[in-house]
């Protein structure tokens, strides 16, 4: 019974998303040294992405639960379903975050002083879509937390080439969250729901997607600009342009069939391209400042 409430548990987080955040935490770690992290560096990282997206995801699911009971693409749910109840997913929640926090204790001092800011916006982000289209840009911020929290886990600091990248990230999420909002433009205009494609439509939304991820891109770039990073680099860019592109031929605001695909497939194919031909250029070039 217990791993069934497990199974059920992973699924309704749908913990396979994680590929979106974690690679990108991989990335900040393997920037800050210039090299691969140490084996206890990387162990609490993960742990930490881990805990930080269980427990956002817990609490989307409870705060929303009777927004996604009413929307037929969201119903079939656990929490709707009654798979799970809420004191249940209530559990799920603390453990992620004490896990978030034993994982920032052993990383580093400051890492441990911002715990409670990370908490926060992961708490706030799930109230967004009740007053403001800007909730896809608060979502953003909450996944570019991850390689800023990874550089600053490390090296115990601030620095101005993590808050770019992280930057970059807020607006490659806040892109394909755009997209993802296509599917419920319908459900969100009758329910008051705030975003960009229920506020402006979905062609215009579809266009600030594709903005959001051209100004992605260009972080990106100056991250690479700051830090002096080498060829294969910016071939992990060039990739990342041709799956954002590809992306957006995908999706036409009067055929959203593909959008399952634009969604996941590409976007977890771009984070995890972006860490591998980072850590590729570390390992051949090593640190250029």
């Amino acid at each position: 019974m217990a791993f069934r409430k497990i199974r059920i548990f992973l699924e309704m987080i749908r913990v396979e998303h994680t590929l979106f955040a974690l690679p990108f935490a991989y990335t900040g770690a393997v920037l800050v040294e210039r090299k691969i992290p140490s084996g206890h560096d990387l162990l609490w990282i993960t742990l930490a992405m881990v805990g930080a997206r269980s427990a956002a995801m817990s609490l989307n699911r409870i705060i929303d639960l009777r927004i996604d009971a009413k929307n037929p693409r969201t119903a079939n749910r656990a929490l709707p379903r009654g798979l799970l109840s809420v004191a249940e997913v209530w559990v799920y929640v603390v453990l992620s975050f004490a896990l978030l926090f034993v994982s920032a204790y052993n990383l580093s001092p400051l890492a441990l002083e911002l715990f409670p800011v990370a908490v926060a916006v992961l708490v706030f982000y799930p109230y967004t879509k009740r007053f403001t289209w800007a909730c896809h840009l608060v979502l953003g911020l909450a996944l570019g937390l991850a390689p800023l929290g990874a550089w600053i886990a490390i090296a115990g600091r601030f620095d101005p080439a993590p808050l770019v990248m992280a930057a970059g990230v807020m607006f490659w999420v806040a892109g394909f969250d755009i997209i993802y909002a296509c599917d419920d433009y319908d459900f969100d205009r009758a329910e008051g729901i705030y975003s960009i494609p229920a506020r402006y439509g979905i062609k215009t939304g579809l266009r600030v997607s594709a903005a959001f991820h051209v100004f992605a891109l260009a972080l990106f770039i100056s991250v690479a600009l700051m830090l002096r990073l080498g060829v294969l680099y910016y071939a992990g860019m060039t990739l990342a342009a041709a799956l954002l592109f590809y992306q957006h031929r995908l999706v036409k605001p009067d055929d959203l069939s593909r959008s399952g695909t634009a969604f996941f497939n590409l976007n977890a194919a771009l984070s995890v391209a972006a860490f591998i031909f980072t850590l590729l250029d570390v390992l051949a070039f090593g640190n250029r400042l």
